[in-house]
């Protein structure tokens, strides 16, 4: 009897933005490219899910999406039923999936217990019929006292010792240490391990096209990754391409499916009326976009990070400090680095935005050192790194 094909379970909560279903992405593409006997499935909360071509033996089930409020509670997206039923319903559809999927490997991305603890009964059902159990984080999570508090909250550390085999991190320690000055539980520390970031290329996104035509001479690529806290970076940009638009090079401005669609409105109607602009809402083909760009403005979430170093582009990074400190930590880091420029958006400290400032950010970018001046061996190894790790497991 032949051998069954192995299967990898990705867990993606995305309760808010892009990047937790990029990521899930990019992993599932680059386990079933490098084993022929490998099938992927992406649990995944995010409305958008369908709008993006998957690689073969990659799919998804969507389970029915929650957001989270600016006081920190969640909300059904969709739904109208209660906050409680929603995140029933998510867990069972959970639970069922992993059940008649059958795992050998689960990868979960950044939330040991899934959204509030939804994961918990999955993670122990996939550990008795025989899984492996990996925890899957960004480079950045917050700044150390934060998240130490978070997961406290969580109650995150006998998840960590009791269930999961090991921790991957998608970054390099020497870059930033994201479990540094965190309470961990004994032993974690041995089964963790920095896989370098997660490369990305078009040539893994299929063969589609971007929805709309891009300027044909070097442009300035604008973007907020999802765009649901996008508005300042946007409308800092677009108000330099205003007032100073025939001396600044073309640009392509994405704004984001998740940005409020009445400033999604307000910001089409004036990039309408500014010739060197191009503004779109949202492309599944976002790796064209940026692979094109002569150098990117944009904000500092892991994504769009890697999609930067990826295809060697000079950048600004406009990172927010809340509700977390991750964007900025990792502009921060990049700048010391040299692996792109950090501009602070001073209305994060209240402060009026100068436009002459973005202007001129705008003007300088594509004359910025590219970020491939300042790797170092392995750093960008992130998705090959993630295959070994995986066959190491598959082959137990």
């Amino acid at each position: 009897m032949p051998a069954s094909p192995a299967r990898v379970l990705l867990y993606s909560h995305d309760s808010f933005g892009l990047g937790h279903l990029r990521r899930c992405r990019a992993l599932g593409g680059a386990l079933t490219a490098a084993r022929g006997d490998l099938t992927t499935l992406i649990i995944s909360g995010s409305p958008i899910i369908g709008a993006f071509e998957f690689p073969e033996r990659v799919d998804f089930v969507r389970v029915p999406g929650v957001i989270k409020l600016r006081d920190g509670a969640y909300t059904p997206t969709k739904l109208t039923v209660e906050t409680a039923d929603a995140f029933r319903l998510r867990a069972e559809i959970i639970e069922e999936t992993a059940r008649v999927f059958r795992p050998d490997l689960v990868i979960v991305d950044k939330e040991p217990l899934g959204l509030r603890g939804e994961l918990t009964q999955t993670l122990r059902m996939a550990r008795d019929m025989g899984a492996r159990l990996v925890l899957g984080l960004r480079d950045v999570l917050d700044d150390a006292e934060a998240l130490d508090q978070e997961w406290a909250r969580k109650n995150v550390g006998p998840a960590l010792a009791d269930l999961y085999d090991e921790v991957w991190i998608y970054g390099v320690k020497d870059i930033y240490d994201p479990l540094a000055g965190i309470a961990l539980p004994p032993g974690l520390t041995e089964k963790t391990r920095y896989t370098g970031y997660l490369r990305r290329d078009t040539a893994a996104i299929g063969r589609g096209q971007p929805r709309f035509a891009l300027p044909a001479e070097p442009y300035v690529l604008v973007t907020t990754g999802g765009g649901g806290d996008g508005d300042g970076l946007i409308d800092w940009a677009l108000s330099a391409y205003e007032h100073f638009g025939p001396d600044l090079p073309p640009a392509v401005f994405m704004l984001g499916p998740f940005m409020d669609p009445a400033r999604q409105e307000h910001f089409l109607a004036r990039a309408a009326a500014v010739p060197e602009v191009t503004a779109a809402v949202f492309d599944a083909e976002m790796e064209r976009i940026v692979e094109r760009a002569g150098g990117v403005i944009a904000m500092g979430g892991y994504n769009t990070f890697c999609e930067i170093l990826s295809f060697d582009k000079p950048a600004f990074i406009v990172p927010r400090e809340k509700p977390r400190r991750e964007q900025w930590i990792r502009a921060a880091r990049a700048q010391e680095l040299g692996l792109a420029a950090m501009l602070e958006d001073p209305a994060e400290r209240g402060e009026p935005r100068d436009i002459a400032v973005m202007a001129d950010a705008i003007r300088t970018v594509m004359a910025r050192p590219r970020p491939s001046a300042a790797f170092t061996p392995g750093m960008m190894d992130g998705l090959d790194e993630v295959v070994r790790l995986s066959d190491i497991w598959l082959a137990r």
